[in-house]
Formats: structure tokens, C-alpha cells, sequence
């Protein structure tokens, strides 16, 4: 098991290289002092604080474990990579799930930049041209299995406290296996599509919290966004990013890992700036149970205009 341990230096540099920004958010040394993750929450509770906070690592370690089987039956496993976080207590667990023609290493970053803000990530491989219906019945007995025997992925995995995160596709079967009566906390969305009719269906059967970040439609248009903020009846919450092309809701996008590490259709920033939105999307949900800490944390970015279009029901 490898270990990724952050330094103050290693994220101070991250930050000036992917947001040319020369200085630190005022919150971010005193949230480097956290011990523990309930220390982390609390702080980060008591301060009202935006996005540029979120866009650097944050104070744990992280231990990183590729291509962990996980076992569904005797003859049936799904690989995954884990990522987890130093505290000794137990943590939200974040589990992603990719999109169309992607994979488990598109979202090896967020997975663990989540963790060093003391979230375990759990990236998912499941069949990647669909049907996405059935991989949402597959992830709603993944969470079913961890909520019953959390140590098939670690014994301080907060039962409680998983979330769902899906990119394109993988947001429909995410939002299926919410509607399938996963035991999650809730579900952020990354631009997510569907093409099934029957989706609209499943999405007015959700009674979880449901976020959902999209790219700028003028750059791409993700096919039938729109259904999930029409469908979903309550508890929902939509904002877009300008600038953003759909494949920047990976990091790194599964085009750059197949092309040598080169992709013209994201930009480094705009994916961190996914990252950002996630991490307080997640910290929200996991600490409150509700994404209104996020939604405050949007506010100066909605002022500039680098997030539009919010709303929520």
C-alpha cells in the first residue's frame, strides 16, 4: 500500500500552478492544525470560507491501495482503487463511479484529494459502455455490502456517511442505485447524462440530497442534464461552471490517460475547480447531512461569475 503524504510546501505550489494564485486562503494554515477529523469539521463549520480553500489539500495523509478487489458473491468482484485517510476515527466514505469509454483512474485524483480532507474514496470499474441501469442496481449492492461489512474496506469507514459521486453516465446509475434504496447519505453529480427513458422514473423515487455540478452548456452540451433537476422532486441542487467542457468533471480525464498525459478538451484549472466544488459538496453532506455549508462556499464564485445558473428545490 503506497502512502501519499501531503506537505504544506507540495500544496502551496499546487495551488500557484493550477490557479495562478500567489496567496493562501486565510483558513488554510489554521486548517492544517486539525488532528483529527472532527476537529477538521468543526473548523471548517465555525468559519464561513469559499471554494480557494478546497482548491488545496488538505492536512491528512493518504494511503493509496490499487486495484482492490471487492467481492460481490463467490463468483462475482468488482476491482477498485482505495483511498484512504490517516485519522484513526471513523470517516465519510466517497465512492466514484465513471462514465462512458472511462474508467476507476479518471477520478483517482478527486478520490484522493477527498481523503486528504479526511474522506475515504472508493473509485469503482464497472462495465463502461453500460447498461447503466444495471450498473446502478450493481453500485446499490455495493453500498449495501459496505453499510453491512464496512471492513471489506476499512474498519473506519462511517457506515452512515457514504456518498455517491458519478461522472456522465455514471450519474444516472448512481442516481439509480439512490432510487434503489442504496444506504447513502446522498449523491453528487459531475455533468451527468443519460439517453434511458426510464430514467426519469428512478429520479422521482430519490429522497436523498442530491448535487449536481455541471460544465458550461456552451461548451458542451451533456445530453438530458436537464432531466435530473426536473425529476428529482426535492432536495436538490444544480450550479454550473463557466468555461468547464464535460470532461473536466474527471481528473485526470480518461482521454489524457489514454493520449500520454495530453488532453485539448480540459484545462488543469477547471478540473481542480470540479475538485474544489466536490470537496465542499462533500464536507457539507457528510458533516451537516445537507449541502447548505457548500452552497454559502459558492457564493463569491456565483458573485464573479465562474459559477451560474444555481438553483435548487
Amino acid at each position: 500500500m503506497a502512502i501519499l503524504r501531503r506537505s504544506f510546501a507540495f500544496a502551496v505550489v499546487g495551488l500557484a500552478l493550477v490557479s495562478g494564485c500567489t496567496r493562501l486562503p486565510p483558513l488554510y494554515e489554521a486548517s492544517l492544525k486539525a488532528r483529527n477529523l472532527a476537529e477538521l469539521q468543526q473548523f471548517l463549520l465555525n468559519h464561513e470560507t469559499d471554494l480557494e480553500l478546497f482548491r488545496l489539500r488538505g492536512p491528512f495523509s493518504v494511503a493509496i491501495q490499487k486495484d482492490h478487489e471487492l467481492r460481490l458473491s463467490g463468483t462475482e468482484h468488482v476491482d477498485t482503487d482505495l483511498f484512504l485517510s490517516a485519522p484513526a476515527e471513523k470517516a465519510p466514505l466517497v465512492i466514484f463511479l465513471h462514465g462512458y469509454g472511462s474508467s476507476k483512474r479518471a477520478h483517482a485524483n478527486q478520490a484522493m484529494h477527498l481523503a486528504s480532507w479526511g474522506m475515504h474514496g472508493l473509485s469503482l470499474q464497472l462495465p463502461n459502455k453500460g447498461p447503466w441501469i444495471s450498473n446502478g442496481r450493481t453500485l446499490a449492492r455495493i453500498v449495501s455490502l459496505i453499510y453491512r461489512y464496512p471492513e471489506v474496506i476499512d474498519s473506519r469507514v462511517d457506515v452512515n456517511k457514504i456518498i455517491l459521486v458519478g461522472h456522465s453516465f455514471g450519474g444516472s446509475s448512481v442516481a439509480v442505485a439512490l432510487a434503489e434504496g442504496a444506504p447513502a447519505a446522498g449523491a453528487i453529480l459531475l455533468d451527468p447524462a443519460s439517453v434511458n427513458k426510464n430514467l426519469p422514473n428512478f429520479l422521482r423515487r430519490i429522497d436523498k440530497p442530491v448535487m449536481v455540478l455541471g460544465a458550461d452548456d456552451d461548451v458542451a452540451s451533456t445530453r438530458n442534464r436537464e432531466w435530473f433537476y426536473r425529476f428529482v422532486r426535492s432536495g436538490i441542487a444544480e450550479v454550473s461552471i463557466r468555461d468547464a467542457a464535460h470532461e473536466d468533471g474527471q481528473y485526470p480525464s480518461e482521454f489524457e490517460l489514454q493520449n500520454s498525459g495530453k488532453d485539448p478538451h480540459t484545462t488543469e484549472a477547471l478540473q481542480v475547480t470540479f475538485v474544489s466544488a466536490l470537496t465542499a459538496a462533500a464536507v457539507s453532506l457528510s458533516a451537516t447531512g445537507t449541502f447548505d455549508y457548500a452552497w454559502t462556499s459558492f457564493n463569491p464564485v456565483l458573485e464573479n461569475g465562474k459559477f451560474f445558473n444555481p438553483k435548487k428545490k
